[in-house]
């Protein structure tokens, strides 16, 4: 009962309470890229070739760190939508790669989502409690599809690594959850003396040109 006094008491003290939304539904796609016969240029760390199980989403782009009121600061990154209520736009505070976070401060409630306030623009936190505080006009985003990997997805690619006398370097790297798995990553050189056509997992690419910076390359089939 004296949580519950608590908890009011704070929220008739702040912006308001909201109740966490979860109407929105991101879309999952399966995607290969480039498209096989397409003649494709990559540079040094660049992925020739990707292959997986994605999820579209709906997010807001930070791109610059901000100190908010009440303790909080948001550093860059994607917030992915997860509901609409009357007043707010809802984002949840995810870990994976390209994520934003909201860091609260010595004694600042924990956050639990991010809103957009619809009125203003303004970005709110709203904290475990269901609080909304420490809004700001001030912080600058914009509304863009967000690409990432689903929890019980998993991707494959191949990376440009360069190049060396006539032998050149292609990392295959394997990611599950947006995470990458170490014992599934692999170093592989292929000697372009021998032939123009290299191979990995199924996938099997034509190298037209290659140098230490950059390689234009023609896929000719995706991984199996």
């Amino acid at each position: 009962m004296k949580k519950l006094l608590l908890a009011s008491t704070i929220c008739l003290s702040m912006v308001g309470c909201v109740t966490p939304s979860y109407n929105y539904t991101p879309t999952t796609q399966e995607i290969s890229k480039p498209p096989v016969g397409e003649v494709t240029k990559a540079y040094l760390g660049d992925h020739m070739l990707t292959q997986g199980v994605f999820v579209k989403q709906d997010a807001i782009y930070i791109d610059k760190a901000y100190r908010l009121n009440m303790g909080y600061d948001i550093s860059p990154g994607y917030f992915a939508k997860q509901g609409d209520s009357d007043k707010y736009e809802q984002y949840k505070i995810s870990s994976g790669v390209e994520a934003g976070r909201i860091v609260p401060k010595l004694m600042a409630e924990p956050v639990h989502v991010l809103l957009v306030r619809k009125e203003d623009n303004a970005i709110c936190v709203m904290s475990s409690l269901n609080q909304v505080g420490a809004c700001n006009q001030e912080v600058n985003f914009e509304r863009r599809n967000w690409e990432t990997a689903n929890k019980n997805s998993f991707q494959q690619t191949l990376i440009y690594n360069g190049k060396v006398g006539n032998k050149i370097n292609i990392g295959y790297r394997e990611f599950s959850s947006d995470t990458a798995r170490p014992a599934f990553n692999n170093d592989v050189e292929y000697d372009l003396s021998e032939s123009k056509q290299i191979g990995y997992k199924g996938a099997l690419i034509d190298v037209l040109e290659a140098n230490n910076q950059e390689i234009k390359y023609k896929v000719i089939r995706s991984f199996k």
